[in-house]
């Protein structure tokens, strides 16, 4: 058995040499290296990581296989290898989808392909003020609750499956819609810039595995519609009455009322940036500006 094994490594290493590297081959190993970096990252907030896992297995056992001539083993592998991959793209058919979907979200994608002119939908104090209240003084009474604030990426997809409201933000009404036994109580409410615009909306569940068992549907909504867009999502625990945040498919629990302002500023600042640089390249872009020479009028 030794023998086959050394005779199998000796057989892949006599031809083995050092090729010529040119800078575009260091180019295109960095480039194949991020894509496989985030490719994994992406792999792991998914159910694809336990797949991979199971087909690192498989390869293990086909490389023995080979290793040791095994010529039954190594025929059924090579008639199945098409049908495998057929059958990888049925199986991870929604994380595909959801692939696709988050890298044309990508902001830098969409900073060179502008569809529109841009949302510019900010949070003022008032509404981020209004909105830690409500949460915490539903955390108080443990009414559960589901807030989505849009950010650059649009939600209008979502806000479709609900009613449109269209008010200002105000605690009052954020507690009213939550209260038990209320038609809106049921579902999501999605908030762009200083209004209220749809109640009772749908969101995807996140199928991320290494979420806690002990999380019901709301947190898994929350964290779903985080993945798939760049959204900032309140959690309210109708269980425990903690706030939580979830954002970029992140979960942070427990948060104080001072945590929850500085994350909502956080990103609210975050945007303006963002924005700033948006702006600046647009107009850059946009004009060829000269200096006018004179005396002026």
């Amino acid at each position: 058995m030794l023998d086959q094994l050394f005779s199998f490594v000796q057989r892949y290493l006599t031809g083995f040499h050092i090729p010529t590297i040119h800078s575009t081959d260091v180019v295109e190993m960095l480039m194949i290296s991020v894509v496989v970096y985030y490719m994994l990252l992406w792999m792991r907030r998914t159910k694809a990581w336990s797949l991979l896992k199971g087909l690192l297995v498989i390869l293990a056992f086909f490389l023995i296989a080979a290793m040791f001539n095994m010529t039954t083993i190594l025929f059924i592998a090579e008639k199945s290898l098409l049908v495998a991959a057929t059958a990888l793209v049925v199986i991870l058919q929604p994380e595909l989808r959801r692939a696709l979907e988050q890298l044309g979200n990508k902001s830098f994608f969409s900073n060179i392909i502008t569809l529109d002119n841009g949302r510019g939908t900010g949070y003022s104090d008032h509404t981020i003020d209004e909105i830690v209240r409500a949460s915490f003084a539903m955390g108080r009474v443990k009414t559960g609750a589901l807030m989505v604030l849009e950010r650059e990426q649009t939600l209008s997809e979502y806000e479709k499956t609900g009613i449109s409201v269209d008010a200002v933000v105000s605690n009052q009404l954020i507690i009213n819609i939550f209260e038990h036994n209320t038609p809106l109580h049921d579902g999501a409410v999605i908030f762009r810039g200083d209004r209220l615009v749809s109640a009772t909306c749908y969101l995807p569940l996140s199928d991320n595995p290494s979420l806690s068992k002990a999380l019901g549907t709301r947190h898994r909504a929350g964290v779903g519609i985080s993945e798939m867009t760049d959204a900032l999502v309140i959690i309210v625990s109708e269980e425990s009455g903690k706030v939580s945040v979830a954002v970029g498919g992140e979960l942070f629990s427990g948060l104080s009322q001072e945590g929850l302002r500085e994350k909502l500023e956080l990103v609210r600042e975050k945007d303006r940036e963002e924005g700033r640089k948006s702006f600046k390249a647009r107009m850059k872009g946009g004009h060829d500006d000269k200096k006018v020479s004179g005396t002026p009028d």
